[in-house]
């Protein structure tokens, strides 16, 4: 899943410093199982931003929304009766989120709540770590079903670099060597042979180096792409 983090109170009261009356819309997709965008936060926030404004002597009006998903126009529209009614809206979507709000109404401001970071999962309750570099060339059958790409601070495609040590990467003692778990995974099965051809150069053009990317499925489209 794609998992962000909010913004600090103080950025986000900063971008509507000069609103009065604002729309706080929430996403139940992915913001919603990383705690950051689903109901709870969003009524969070806004209770947040009410205290602060009212300590500033500035009150504001904020009405909330949660969409189903905020990447999907579908949905995106179904605000389109009230949209128009505030000064400025606050996306708690990942970065798609406010891009979608702003290309379907572009007569209103958008502000994004929320920095989104990576793609990845739960390691445990309230940590989540990355898993995923969305490369568009899934390899990880090379490698023990482990991605080097996304997990590997220099994604390497062939073995460890000589700065890891005891299994740890030397960008940070947090960071463990992917390349260390990899092997030491085909040591466990037998099967370290699998590691000693030497991989191609990487095909980068279906990554987001090739520019924005499209998927298009022609089974789903309805009338022109």
């Amino acid at each position: 899943m794609i998992v962000a983090d909010r913004k600090s109170l103080q950025e986000i009261l900063a971008m509507v410093e000069n609103n009065k009356k604002i729309l706080i819309i929430g996403c139940k997709g992915c913001v919603t199982v990383c705690n950051v965008g689903g109901l709870k936060e969003v009524e969070i926030l806004t209770s947040a931003m009410k205290i602060a404004r009212k300590k500033q002597g500035v009150p504001i009006d904020i009405d909330i929304e949660v969409l189903e998903r905020q990447c999907d126009t579908e949905y995106v529209a179904g605000i389109s009766e009230k949209v128009g009614d505030y000064e400025a809206v606050i996306s708690l979507a990942c970065g798609v989120g406010p891009q979608f709000l702003s290309e379907m109404y572009p007569d209103q401001i958008f502000y994004p709540g929320v920095n989104t970071t990576f793609f990845g999962g739960a390691v445990k309750h309230g940590v989540w770590e990355e898993r995923c570099a969305g490369c568009g060339t899934c390899a990880i059958h090379d490698f023990g079903g482990l991605c080097p790409i996304a997990r590997c601070a220099k994604s390497l495609m062939n073995g460890p670099c000589g700065g890891s040590s005891q299994g740890i990467c030397e960008v940070n003692k947090d960071t463990i060597c992917i390349w260390d778990v990899i092997v030491r995974k085909k040591m466990e099965q037998g099967k370290l042979e699998d590691l000693l051809g030497v991989k191609g150069i990487k095909n980068w053009k279906t990554s987001r180096h090739g520019g924005p990317r499209k998927s298009i499925r022609e089974e789903l489209v309805q009338g022109n792409i």
